[in-house]
Formats: structure tokens, sequence, C-alpha cells
């Protein structure tokens, strides 16, 4: 059975930083693109974040660009998002997402798998 678990959300102030990590279990994903998704209450789920199986290549929604960054450690079957310089509007449930398909291009949708989410909320 497929998990992707995410971990390290809270709470932090405006201009703070978390580390989000999304251990993956029941399969690898080191041929595999992954991503970062949010959701606000009242709000649909929207695009953070993308990453290549390889790394190589990532994709930011632009209301993060230059704040967030999305890496991946494929020998610990792990993805992380580095949010730096936090504002009280990327307060939201965050989840991590995998495509069953192996080497394909980054995007913000057509995502397989997903995890619980968790809740990161930064306080003005």
């Amino acid at each position: 059975q497929v998990q992707l678990v995410e971990s390290g959300g809270g709470l932090v102030q405006t201009g703070g930083s978390l580390r989000l990590s999304c251990a993956a279990s029941g399969r690898t994903f080191s041929r595999n693109t992954m991503g970062w998704f949010r959701q606000a209450p009242g709000k649909e789920r929207e695009f953070v974040a993308g990453i290549s199986w390889s790394g190589v290549t990532t994709r930011y929604a632009d209301s993060v660009k230059g704040r967030f960054t999305i890496s991946r450690d494929n020998a610990k079957n792990t993805l992380y998002l580095q949010m730096n310089s936090l504002k009280p509007e990327d307060t939201a449930v965050y989840y991590c997402a995998a495509d069953a398909n192996a080497n394909t291009a980054v995007r913000s949708t057509s995502y397989d798998y997903w995890g619980q989410g968790t809740q990161v909320t930064v306080s003005s």
C-alpha cells in the first residue's frame, strides 16, 4: 500500500521558516515527479511546487517563488519543502503528491498519490 506522510507543519510567526517533509512508503518514487500543494480554508487546493525525479527541474507558483525551495532525497524516498519568509497568506494544509508514471514533466496537475496533509499556520 502506497503512503505519503507529511510532517513538519506547525505555528510560526510572519517572517519565520518551516521545513516540511514527505516520507513515501509502499513503493519508490525515485523516477517520479513529485509536488507540494496547499489548501486554505474556503479555497481550492493549489499547486505550490513540483520537482522532477532527478531534482534538476523545479517549478513554483508565483506566490512562493524566491521564498520556498522544493528538494528530494531519492535514497530516503523523501520530499522536502523549505519555506522561508512566511506570510499569513501561506496558512493552509500542505499536501505532498506523486505522479504514478515515471519520467514525466513537472506540472501543476495530474498527480496520482496524495498524503493526508500537514497544517501550517502563520500568525501576523
